[in-house]
């Protein structure tokens, strides 16, 4: 837990005014405490952090599910409506900015969730929804709502999110110089 919450807080450039760094800390303490198998010890601390959850909620805007699964150094760069469902995935190095939704699409089926793979980064007010998959260093534009597979290293645009691939760098072109700077 500690080594998490100190890799959180360098990504976070060592920001302790930084909520999306409380927040993932909040979090952090949360998982370790469901971790302890002698209840007379995890009770007390679960209530703890169900206080913590409900605090970053209301003074953050971030809600992180207790059961979530979030990587190494992922970084909240701003606050303000951010839900990540209880039972989504996400990988090492992910990115989230403000008004980030990621969790279930339909009330019938609450666990089919998305799986965010390393090094994912969300744009603000992007929607994630449903049981589809995110792959390595893909992004997810402002305001998109994707409800399908983005592959890895592609873009997700657009409402519905269009898939776009980034493309290759041609050679670099050299200007000459001028004589004039003599």
């Amino acid at each position: 837990m500690f080594r998490e919450i100190a890799g959180d807080f360098r990504s976070h450039k060592r920001a302790l005014i930084s909520q999306g760094f409380w927040a993932l800390a909040f979090h952090r303490y949360g998982s370790a405490v469901r971790s302890i198998k002698f209840a007379p010890i995890r009770l007390p601390l679960k209530v703890i952090h169900l206080f913590l959850i409900k605090f970053s909620e209301i003074f953050f805007g971030i809600y992180i599910g207790a059961n979530a699964k979030i990587g190494e150094r992922c970084v909240i760069e701003h606050f303000g409506s951010i839900i990540v469902h209880s039972e989504v995935r996400i990988g090492n190095d992910v990115r989230l900015r403000q008004g980030v939704t990621i969790g279930n699409k339909s009330a019938d089926k609450p666990n089919e969730v998305p799986i965010l793979h390393n090094g994912v980064d969300v744009g603000a007010g992007a929607k994630i929804l449903g049981a589809v998959v995110i792959g390595e260093r893909a992004v997810i534009g402002a305001n998109a709502v994707v409800v399908k597979d983005v592959p890895a290293g592609a873009i997700a645009v657009g409402v519905p999110a269009k898939i776009k691939y980034k493309e290759a760098p041609g050679p670099a072109i050299v200007q000459p110089r001028s004589n004039n700077n003599r």
